[in-house]
């Protein structure tokens, strides 16, 4: 057998397709994928699975699925297998544990006197290693933390710095709509905000009303964005000249999704009439350049 048909024989046996599971381990969090490895799950069911940190212990989000082998993403890790009652109640006792960490870690860093807060306390499942997520205004020395840390758990210890963004994803809340806040609840990433996205919606530019409670510019700014960028492509826009039924007028005010428009007519300024824009008529189009706050104020909002 020459080596073209060795390799033809190869290529035979590899599978065209392969049975993967999606799981979460954050209810907000991103679906990772793993080889199913002859396991059936349905949602919601717990699995344990193989990671980089180890073992861990998340909910399945998509149940076994076929899917081609080309859009793998090498290495795929494998389910260890469906979690049992034990398993369950072994993540159970982590979370314990993990609130426990967190009280001792809060006093060693008083102890310390290091500026920063911590914000949560994560076991691995196989209690390989514990995580502490922190938040700070600048870079923290915390070797000796570590050593500290270490000598209390006897376990493997990692801290982590993040962003006020992450800090509101992971400890929740209730935003100004009164709904949980979306980062926490279903965003499964942080999409980037603009305070030109604001402008086109008519928003108010008081950094007070369009931020969040992470201070950085309200998520849900996007979730229509896209449809007021359609719509503002058929209306004149601010300080345009338009010719309506009653004569020549500036555009002083746009609604892009009902498509009126209101116009300060030449002849009458002192009572602006409202248009439907199909009714008018552009003469003279305004051009509106990006300024730099609008660059700088998109980059603020992205910072973590």
């Amino acid at each position: 057998m020459n080596n073209q048909e060795n390799i033809n024989e190869l290529e035979n046996e590899t599978p065209s397709e392969v049975e993967i599971i999606g799981v979460k381990f954050k209810p907000s969090g991103k679906v990772y994928y793993f080889a199913a490895n002859n396991f059936k799950a349905s949602s919601d069911d717990s699995v344990i699975v193989e990671t980089a940190r180890g073992l861990e212990i998340g909910n399945v989000a998509v149940a076994n699925k076929m899917i081609s082998q080309s859009e793998i993403v090498a290495p795929l890790r494998p389910v260890v297998r469906v979690a049992t009652p034990a398993d369950i109640k072994h993540a159970e006792e982590n979370k314990v544990k993990c609130a426990e960490a967190f009280e001792i870690c809060k006093a060693k860093i008083a102890d310390h006197k290091l500026e920063m807060n911590l914000v949560e306390a994560e076991y691995t499942f196989d209690n390989s290693k514990l995580l502490f997520y922190f938040t700070s205004d600048g870079r923290v020395d915390f070797r000796e933390l570590v050593k500290d840390l270490a000598s209390v758990f006897r376990t493997r210890i990692e801290l982590r710095q993040i962003g006020i963004r992450d800090e509101a994803k992971l400890l929740g809340g209730l935003g100004v709509c009164g709904r949980p806040f979306c980062c926490a609840s279903f965003l499964s990433d942080f999409v980037q905000v603009s305070i030109k996205m604001a402008k086109e919606q008519n928003f108010s530019l008081n950094s007070a009303k369009i931020s969040g409670a992470c201070g950085r510019l309200m998520c849900c700014l996007r979730y229509e964005h896209e449809t007021y960028e359609e719509a503002l492509k058929n209306t004149p826009p601010v300080g345009s000249t338009v010719k309506t039924p009653n004569g020549n007028g500036v555009v002083i005010e746009t609604s892009p999704l009902a498509s009126m428009i209101k116009v300060r007519l030449e002849d009458k300024p002192e009572t602006p009439k409202s248009y439907s824009v199909s009714d008018v008529t552009l003469l003279y189009l305004k051009n509106r350049k990006p300024s730099d706050s609008d660059d700088a104020a998109s980059e603020e909002s992205n910072k973590k």
